[in-house]
């Protein structure tokens, strides 16, 4: 009695965001520790400490007063690059639009920056959704390296990769690609 091809078990079930944003209408994912879908595979993602928090406020804080009425900042929501992949970046500096994004989840053709702090979660952010984000055009990302106590900046996206890859161990004025003629103040980040 034959059981089957072997190799055609296991299945992976990918989730698409409809699956996953109704998990989360219903409850499904209530109690869980905040989580996003990635390539249709639900991720749990690290716990925010003090120091994270904080570097997120005073991100927003200085986005906020370079960028004001410019571009819409949201912090730490749903970005939607893919019918499989939700990610939950730490901020996102949006086109502003008339609706300012509350219609439907911001994709990568509104974006300006994606901003990822990471603590433990380097390897992830780095090897994962930065690609991810490259390939969905974003066209800025920063990872604010709190590990190895540095800003790392992805600009200038050829072909879904970034061209212009820098390490700034201390980032002071930080000029932004979509508005060139804006420098953001980061003096006292990594602090």
């Amino acid at each position: 009695m034959s059981t089957g091809n072997s190799k055609t078990w296991p299945h992976r079930h990918r989730f698409t965001t409809e699956e996953y944003n109704w998990m989360a209408e219903i409850g499904l994912l209530n109690g869980e520790p905040a989580v996003e879908l990635i390539e249709g595979e639900i991720i749990h993602m690290a716990p925010m400490g003090t120091q994270h928090g904080n570097v997120v406020e005073r991100l927003q804080l200085a986005l906020a007063s370079a960028l004001a009425g410019r571009a819409v900042i949201n912090i730490q929501r749903v970005f939607r690059l893919s019918n499989i992949t939700e990610a939950q970046p730490d901020v996102i500096v949006l086109k502003p639009g008339r609706d300012y994004h509350s219609t439907k989840f911001p994709t990568g053709s509104d974006t300006l920056l994606v901003v990822e702090v990471s603590d433990t979660s380097f390897s992830y952010d780095h090897d994962i959704k930065v690609p991810l984000y490259a390939a969905h055009d974003v066209p800025e990302v920063w990872i604010v390296d709190l590990e190895s106590r540095c800003l790392r900046l992805f600009r200038g996206l050829v072909d879904g990769k970034y061209t212009d890859v820098q390490v700034v161990e201390d980032p002071a004025l930080t000029p932004l690609a979509g508005f060139p003629d804006t420098h953001i103040n980061l003096s006292g980040l990594l602090i």
